[in-house]
């Protein structure tokens, strides 16, 4: 089986190459491609491998824009270091995602559960992956359009297009429309968060779910902090902490 790893860390897929060659000697990495770029290219000049094993964040944006921007026909294993993109990621191709640093038995039952899916999907040994596309297609989940608002005893449905962001304040939950009206919802945001789709909406804090339409730049803030520009007037500032930085700014790029 060929196997193509994008990884931007040398290190990280030298150890991921050498784990797969140690589980099953008739395994074969048929390359290592570190950066959307070159990956984008490498697969319009190449055939495509029969599995992946994909970083999500790299050097030149998030790996999901490969799979946006290419026809694959291959499932994916994600390897990274944050566990915020497990929705985005089996939205995609993804069939499993590792945590880093990568266990060895984890990679060994992923790779399992990929075998089981090909000839569970392709009993007569085929390398025709069409019935497992659809498959994976189902299990993209399907967030909200709209959500339900209430103001003077009516309930109201908001297009989730219109909002600019929803805010958590003393356990009152307000949703603002980028035409700068204010609803009350009966939802937390914790509940909201994985209903919205990932790339329009960004948890920026406890405070805030951010529409990525109304947001205008970071700027740096204290210690290490960043603050979120918008659009439309918010309650408070929107603090991104340092922690969380580096996944505002991949969400930007997208």
């Amino acid at each position: 089986m060929d196997i193509l790893i994008i990884e931007d860390e040398a290190k990280t897929a030298r150890e991921l190459k050498n784990m797969i060659q140690r589980l099953d000697d008739r395994l074969t990495v048929t390359g290592i491609i570190p950066s959307v770029k070159a990956a984008a290219d490498w697969f319009k000049n190449n055939p495509s491998p029969q599995l992946i094993l994909s970083d999500i964040q790299l050097a030149d944006g998030l790996s999901f824009e490969i799979f946006r921007s290419v026809n694959i026909s291959c499932p994916v294993i994600f390897c990274t270091a944050f566990d915020s993109y497990a929705i985005e990621a089996f939205s995609t191709y993804g069939i499993d995602y590792l945590l880093k640093p990568v266990d060895e038995n984890k990679l060994a039952a992923s790779l399992r559960k990929y075998e089981q899916m090909k000839q569970w999907m392709a009993p007569k040994n085929t390398t025709d992956y069409t019935q497992l596309e659809a498959v994976l297609a189902k299990l993209q989940p399907a967030y909200k359009s709209g959500i339900l608002v209430f103001s003077n005893e009516k309930i109201i449905p908001v297009k989730t297009a219109d909002i600019a962001f929803i805010h958590s304040a003393g356990g009152v939950v307000k949703v603002c429309t980028k035409n700068k009206q204010y609803y009350l919802i009966n939802e937390v945001l914790d509940d909201l968060e994985p209903q919205l789709d990932p790339s329009r909406f960004f948890r920026a804090n406890r405070q805030y779910l951010v529409n990525r339409d109304v947001v205008i730049m970071a700027e740096y803030f204290f210690n290490r902090r960043l603050v979120l520009k918008l659009n439309i007037e918010t309650p408070e500032p929107v603090i991104i902490s340092k922690m969380k930085a580096p996944e505002l700014m991949a969400w930007m790029q997208r």
